[in-house]
């Protein structure tokens, strides 16, 4: 399957290793920043680190 992707792709070898260096680095970026936050707040949300009683520690400073 790889040696056929390798074969699909032009130029030289030097020209497809670069193509293929890139090609995997468009992916990683796109996989770490937007497919990963994604699915982490889509499927895994975190709670809310928020207590309903916040405001008495604002006014007790005031």
């Amino acid at each position: 399957m790889y040696a056929a992707l390798w074969r699909a792709l032009p130029g030289p070898w030097p020209v497809r290793l670069a193509i293929v260096l890139a090609l995997l680095a468009v992916t990683a970026y796109l996989l770490v920043f937007h497919v990963y936050p994604w699915v982490m707040q889509t499927f895994f949300p975190t709670p809310d680190p928020t207590f309903a009683g916040s405001d008495r520690r604002s006014s007790a400073l005031a």
